[in-house]
């Protein structure tokens, strides 16, 4: 084996650390094609030719961005301060419960509902932040970062990378492997907490529920170190529920959902996943709600009884907006202009389109409702 895999096993997923930010920094100066996309970005309208002449002006503006930057808190508190714009720009309200259930200085990890790729962790990590705790480290699929500018951002930022793309068994069970060991790694040793989705993908239909073989994956690597119940509870999981009143990308899900339905499938675009990002990031949310459950310390002798209370977290701790409550067709305590904004976001859309929007927006009232009945 290299000896260097053996003294960093994790090195090619794991977040970088701090003595390796000033060269990737450097490097990220150095790439063209990130200079290029700032450059489009900032200036979208601009003919190409003009950008050309743009891009050693920005290229200036992000090495005095970089200069002060030499270690990772650095990095992220640079980020801080353009998500403390966004938030004020594209909500109107973020608040937070369940965080008397955390220690500052505890490791967790939370398993979240996943509405957005970049704004569920980024939303979990801002209110740990203005609570004074450190931020997470976050999984994240290697089908987003294509481009090796983008992995390299996101490694900065305390991501580290699933492994999608493998194919072959003997390469997936590696991969599967690697990852569950970082992660028991991560938190036991390391003392870091981390956040995944309870699931690949999106919940596009706004249907809530644990993948049990996410469970299966987090016990695969620690199999000689206890039952599947003794290693869960010492990975002190936290289930959260992340809410939003509006979803930036619901008519292209409603879109892409209805799609799937008539012709049985769905064919993305080039970039459509950088779109989304860029959409979930920018576009008009409304009030945001982030809510950490209670610690799962049960005996839960099977992923899929894990998954189970889980999905029970998540769905009765899910905060319902009014856009949650019109869908579901209770309007009982909502405003005609709730209704009217609610409405505005179906313009435009097919019947079958409009069905399928309205479905993702009341789906958290029936598993909450119905998870209220059972428990009761």
């Amino acid at each position: 084996m290299d000896v260097n895999a053996q003294q960093d096993p994790y090195k090619n997923i794991r977040p970088y650390h701090d003595n390796e930010v000033e060269a990737v920094l450097q490097s990220l100066l150095y790439d063209d094609e990130l200079i290029g996309a700032i450059t489009h970005y900032q200036f979208p309208r601009l003919p190409r030719w003009i950008s050309r002449w743009l891009k050693p002006v920005i290229r200036i503006a992000l090495a005095r961005e970089f200069g002060e930057i030499q270690t990772i808190k650095g990095f992220q508190l640079t980020v801080a301060r353009y998500m403390s714009k966004m938030i004020a720009r594209s909500t109107t309200k973020l608040s937070c419960s369940g965080m008397e259930n955390l220690e500052a200085d505890e490791a967790y990890l939370f398993i979240s509902n996943h509405r957005d790729i970049a704004m569920d962790p980024a939303f979990v990590n801002w209110v740990r932040h203005q609570n004074g705790m450190d931020t997470v480290r976050i999984a994240i699929g290697d089908n987003l970062l294509r481009k090796p500018y983008v992995s390299d951002l996101m490694r900065l930022n305390k991501s580290f990378i699933v492994n999608r793309s493998a194919k072959a068994p003997r390469e997936v069970m590696a991969a599967v492997t690697q990852l569950s060991s970082y992660i028991n790694f991560s938190i036991q040793e390391e003392e870091s907490s981390i956040w995944i989705a309870q699931r690949e993908g999106r919940a596009k239909d706004g249907n809530d529920f644990t993948d049990p073989a996410l469970l299966k994956m987090l016990y695969i690597s620690q199999r000689k170190k206890g039952s599947f119940s003794e290693v869960i509870k010492r990975l002190n999981v936290v289930p959260v529920s992340i809410s939003y009143e509006f979803d930036p990308c619901d008519r292209a899900k409603a879109r892409e959902l209805a799609a799937k339905e008539s012709s049985g499938q769905y064919e993305k675009s080039q970039y459509e996943d950088i779109e989304s990002i860029v959409k979930g990031i920018t576009g008009q949310k409304g009030a945001v709600h982030v809510h950490f459950g209670d610690v799962i310390t049960g005996d839960f002798d099977t992923p899929e009884s894990l998954a189970a209370e889980l999905d029970r977290q998540i769905h009765l701790n899910y905060h319902l907006h009014a856009s949650n409550y019109i869908a579901a067709g209770q309007l009982d305590n909502v405003t005609a202009e709730q209704i009217a904004s609610f409405e505005a976001r179906l313009a435009g859309l097919s019947e079958a389109e409009q069905a399928k929007l309205k479905q993702m927006y009341a789906n958290p009232v029936v598993n909450c409702r119905k998870d209220q009945q059972e428990s009761a």
